[in-house]
């Protein structure tokens, strides 16, 4: 059986539960759907959701969930005034120089910011 038609949920980790459980909705608008002692769920948009459980500092060096959005510029502004810093990135084997915490590859936007745990996240638009 194909996962293809199958919701997805992306699981991450935080060391300080309570100070990523302001973040996501204070910062990102997500909506709390669910807590308990094992963690918490956010949903977003489409039916999606972003599951949150405590432990130890992890070492992170790559994306662990991206957004798709509309207007990257309107979100990076929006975002920005709430306090997100965005990752300035010039790889050039890749082809990603961000200008402005915005990279622009082909048709595809995209910035990477940090969660309050350390969690690299990314906006795209297509």
């Amino acid at each position: 059986m194909a996962l293809g038609e199958a919701p997805v949920a992306a699981t991450l980790s935080a060391v300080d539960i309570k100070r990523a459980k302001k973040f996501y909705p204070d910062v990102l608008g997500l909506k709390l759907i669910s807590e308990d002692a094992q963690g918490i769920m956010f949903g977003a948009g489409k039916g999606t959701r972003l599951f949150l459980y405590q432990r130890g500092p992890t070492r992170v060096d790559h994306t662990v969930a991206s957004f798709d959005v509309s207007n990257i510029e309107a979100h990076v502004k929006e975002m920005r005034a709430k306090g997100v810093k965005f990752e300035e990135y010039d790889v050039p084997e890749m082809g990603i120089k961000t200008i402005n915490g915005i990279a622009a590859t082909g048709k595809t936007k995209s910035a990477w910011f940090k969660d309050t745990e350390g969690n690299i996240l990314s906006l795209d638009q297509t």
